[in-house]
């Protein structure tokens, strides 16, 4: 998929979304800590957040070429070679979902400073494609609940609440807790 500058006929920018390849691992490690250094900052202490980019990319190479379901997918966000973000779909694990019907949205991260350039948009449509390819009919996903850039974002694209919420125990103590809401959204017409 190309883009070209309407406004001024400028240059073409290569951008696109794929599936991800092993080869992609260290790179998708890479968003990972950036993305996640500034999404979580005033959630988590930064002793929680990941910054081996190694060890991440090492458990990326086994996601991606030993996925535990056959519908585990992992997407890239490329601006011409060069991996920008990436997105994680699953079948939704939630005691109240249906793992044949309903998907999940697992993860969507987009490297800080591309952020407003599309890339989180195409990402979330080839994660509508790939969960409709893969037959779900509903797709949901858990956003922090003071997260309110992600929430419009995704209730722009068509997400809404379904009244479904959690509180997660990170590290186990109770000292780090964090509140989430659930999104979803149809995957098919009724």
């Amino acid at each position: 998929m190309s883009a070209r500058s309407a406004a001024s006929g400028g240059p073409t920018a290569d951008v696109s979304v794929r599936v991800a390849w092993a080869d992609d691992a260290p790179a998708i490690a890479a968003v990972q800590v950036q993305a996640w250094r500034r999404q979580f900052a005033d959630v988590l202490p930064a002793s929680a957040l990941p910054d081996d980019v190694d060890a991440l990319a090492a458990t990326w190479q086994t996601s991606l070429t030993r996925p535990a379901d056959a519908r585990n997918r992992v997407l890239v966000a490329l601006e011409r070679n060069r991996v920008v973000g990436f997105a994680v779909t699953v079948p939704a694990s939630d005691p109240d979902c249906d793992p044949i019907a309903d998907g999940e949205l697992a993860d969507l991260m987009v490297l800080p400073d591309e952020q407003g350039a599309g890339h989180g948009s195409r990402l979330l449509q080839a994660v509508a494609d790939t969960l409709a390819a893969d037959r779900f009919t509903r797709a949901v996903t858990w956003v922090l609940s003071g997260d309110d850039a992600r929430r419009a974002f995704l209730t722009a694209a068509g997400w809404g609440p379904d009244a479904a919420h959690r509180e997660l125990d990170l590290d186990g103590t109770g000292s780090t807790q964090v509140k989430q809401v659930r999104l979803h959204t149809a995957l098919i017409d009724a």
